[in-house]
């Protein structure tokens, strides 16, 4: 929707001003008074429509916000006031326009740009003038007097008052007229429950925006519309940006798409630029100041909206603003940027800016005193301190993942506007527990691009072999290593443990870290030899320097183990199991989340080895336990429920195994995502179990539902989504041979609770 056009400008006075060429006039000329009578305006009837509303340029779409005003009007009696209020340049202006020149039936309809007291009185007086050009010598004020006099003696008449600023401004009117309409338009969200109804008026719909674009570029003859689609979608669907680019694409002769790469590259200046003979006033950047020149005497707003202009535009957190100022004078400067528009409140203690306002936010201009380098420079480091303060520590427990998925686009847009030299500490910090989190979630690519970040930015400023950046070299390597690129995990863990040595010591517990995770590497890879040497040397390293029963020691003697098992050496990894277990009960106790976990990883050897009826009892009993120490819907629990059920199918017990596979796979879903990789290995189990149970059609169904979620989170090459392929293959094969070559199926993936943790940074 463009803004409204206006052909006739008038001054200050109201004498001389030749009304009857202004746009859209109808006047039935009154007879002309001598100079010396100035009796009140006839108070008969205007025979004739007497209309001044500027005339619209290209207006599209708002049929809801249209048909909403004729509703609003259609009550009579007392005068009928109604507000529409949003940002500046949404196009509350147009649609003003548009429905009292196209919709609205009063027989005079007069336009009035209010954005001041005098502008006001200035309308009025113009008004007057229509209605009786014999007043055109009178005084502003009489001239004024006059047009409030015939307003209050009828009542087919509509006033539009244009961007008004303040209620204030215009309440005196309101008092002197008992009868007809009156339809403002302002920046202002609040401070009119008293005097009118308000009508919110948004961004235009995209396809809107679209048809805007278009119609504008192609004016004077068809043009390349190529990017318009980005363009309107970067422009966040602001109906005076979308005039703007359109009519600077249109005269200059750039495509949407040279425009939409020089708004990247030179924003200052794109928002600035307008066509030829444009109002330099109705600019983007001007919008922006001219909102905030109204905010001067509360600088706090000025910093809040810099602040938020970081983050994702929807749904940011007020908490991200605590401490900003105290309570009393920061909810002052909240509601001064509601009052205007700038920012949305979305009642459930988040808040919302507009794209556009964002960008021009954190985008410097020596020429506006809101958006000097230094004020943005600083801003941004607020923005990251305070994003890295309430991003969750401990991004393992589920009750803290609903906060860190409410605050990662948060992150993902703090990243995405900020150059990798400007990073702090604070945001090495961030981005580096944001990348856990993720990691954690299976959503290894975005984990892998932080953490690369994040270790640019250690190494910058901290040095290559200081402690943290070490850590983050391990972080990095343990997440190549979920999202199963062992070519790069495994030359990473070997560099950090050659450092880790070199600075920290041999024998530090980080180096002794170091070695578990270079092990557990080989031991992905298949390299059992390599693995099972360095888990041998790490158990006795970690026994001789922390102790026999120390945490760290257990955890290296469960992953010998485990290698033993991977050997092909079942009996003296169970042996090595029943002895960790043993320390682990006496030293930690039998509730311990990691005595389960030996618990668990001993039935699943007793499993390996054919012995199911132990490991049945064992699953029984550690499910139990973990249910009553740790909650029925703790990861580990889904664990060792999902266990469980994989040990009564390979007993070929499908009536108990398929229930708790279902199970497991409903509550998978509900506590950890329907996409997290534990998920998916579950639904990948429960299919294998129709499967066995000769329910072919539902594990058909179940295995392609799970493929396409791996190959949409994990990749298509990720191991598990390799695995279910194979499954997938193999029972398209013994279902209809002739559809899919036979292939060797893949083993089940099977969640574990042995997995050593990542060290934090």
């Amino acid at each position: 929707m463009a803004s409204p056009e206006v052909s006739a400008t008038y001054g200050a006075n109201a004498a001389g001003r030749d009304v009857n060429n202004s746009v859209a006039l109808n006047v039935e000329r009154a007879t002309v008074l001598p100079a010396a009578v100035y009796g009140p305006i006839p108070d008969g009837p205007v025979t004739h429509d007497l209309s001044y509303i500027p005339r619209v340029m290209g207006f599209v779409g708002r049929d809801n916000e249209l048909s909403a005003l004729d509703a609003a009007f259609t009550c009579s009696g007392a005068v009928m006031l109604r507000t529409v209020h949003g940002l500046g340049g949404v196009g509350k202006s147009a649609l003003a326009a548009e429905w009292a020149a196209c919709r609205a039936t009063a027989a005079v309809r007069w336009w009035i740009t209010a954005d001041s007291a005098a502008a006001v009185d200035d309308g009025l007086a113009i008004l007057a003038i229509a209605l009786q050009p014999g007043l055109a010598e009178l005084p502003t004020e009489l001239q004024k007097e006059r047009a409030l006099h015939w307003l209050a003696g009828h009542d087919d008449w509509l006033l539009v008052l244009d961007n008004v600023g303040h209620p204030d401004h215009i309440r005196w009117l309101v008092g002197r007229v008992p009868h007809g309409q009156i339809l403002i338009t302002t920046r202002r969200a609040t401070g009119w429950h008293q005097l009118a109804t308000v009508i919110s008026l948004g961004v235009l719909n995209p396809s809107d925006s679209v048809a805007l674009f278009i119609q504008i570029l192609n004016h004077d003859g068809p043009r390349d519309g190529d990017g318009t689609i980005e363009v309107c979608e970067e422009l966040g669907h602001l109906a005076l940006a979308i005039e703007q680019a359109a009519a600077f694409c249109a005269e200059s002769g750039y495509s949407p798409r040279a425009y939409l790469d020089m708004l990247r590259q030179w924003p200052a200046e794109t928002y600035a630029a307008g066509p030829e003979g444009s109002d330099s006033a109705r600019t983007v950047d001007r919008i922006w100041r001219i909102s905030l020149d109204r905010l001067s005497d509360t600088p706090l707003a000025g910093q809040i909206l810099r602040i938020l202009a970081w983050y994702s535009p929807d749904r940011i957190p007020r908490t991200l603003l605590d401490g900003l100022a105290s309570p009393p004078i920061l909810a002052a400067a909240l509601g001064r940027l509601l009052a205007y528009s700038m920012i949305t409140d979305n009642r459930d203690g988040t808040l919302s800016v507009h794209r556009l306002v964002q960008a021009l936010a954190r985008t410097s201009d020596p020429g506006d005193p809101h958006r000097a380098a230094i004020d943005i420079n600083d801003a941004r480091d607020h923005a990251t301190g305070r994003l890295d303060r309430v991003f969750p520590t401990n991004a393992s427990q589920p009750d803290q993942w609903p906060l860190c998925r409410a605050l990662l686009p948060h992150v993902e847009a703090l990243v995405r506007h900020s150059l990798p030299d400007d990073d702090t500490p604070a945001t090495a910090h961030l981005l580096a527990r944001a990348a856990s989190f993720l990691n954690g979630q299976g959503s290894t690519t975005p984990a892998i691009r932080h953490l690369l970040r994040t270790l640019t930015t250690c190494e910058r400023l901290f040095g290559e072999e200081h402690p943290a950046t070490l850590v983050l070299r391990n972080n990095l390597a343990h997440a190549y290593q979920t999202a199963g690129d062992l070519a790069r995990a495994i030359p990473l863990y070997e560099r950090t443990l050659s450092d880790s040595a070199r600075v920290l010591g041999a024998h530090h517990p980080e180096t002794l870290t170091s070695q578990n995770n270079l092990a557990g590497a080989y031991e992905s890879s298949g390299d059992l030899a390599r693995a099972t040497l360095l888990y041998e040397r790490t158990f006795a390293d970690s026994a001789r320097i922390l102790g026999e029963k120390h945490p760290h020691t257990l955890t290296s003697q469960n992953n010998l183990a485990s290698a033993y098992q991977a050997a092909g050496d079942p009996a003296r990894a169970i042996l090595l199991y029943e002895r960790t277990l043993t320390d682990s009960a006496h030293t930690l106790g039998e509730s311990h989340p990691h005595t389960l976990g030996l618990r668990n990883n001993l039935a699943h050897a007793y499993e390996s080895t054919g012995d199911l009826a132990r490991a049945i009892l064992l699953y029984e009993h550690t499910l139990t336990d973990s249910a009553h120490t740790l909650g029925e819907d703790h990861p580990n629990t889904l664990a060792l429920r999902h266990n469980l059920a994989g040990a009564y199918q390979a007993a070929g017990d499908s009536a108990r195994a398929i229930p708790l596979h279902e199970r497991t796979v409903t509550d998978s879903a509900r506590i950890l995502g329907v996409d997290h990789p534990d998920t998916l290995i579950s639904q990948n189990n429960l299919a294998s179990a129709y499967k066995a149970s000769g329910d072919l059609a539902r594990a058909i169904t179940l295995y392609e539902h799970t493929l396409a979620t791996c190959e949409r989170i994990l990749g298509e090459e990720h191991l598990l989504t390799a695995a279910v392929r194979a499954n997938l293959t193999a029972v398209y094969a013994s279902n209809r041979p002739s559809l899919t070559p036979p292939s060797c199926p893949c083993p089940d993936e099977r969640p574990h609770t042995d997995q050593p943790p990542t060290l934090p940074l």
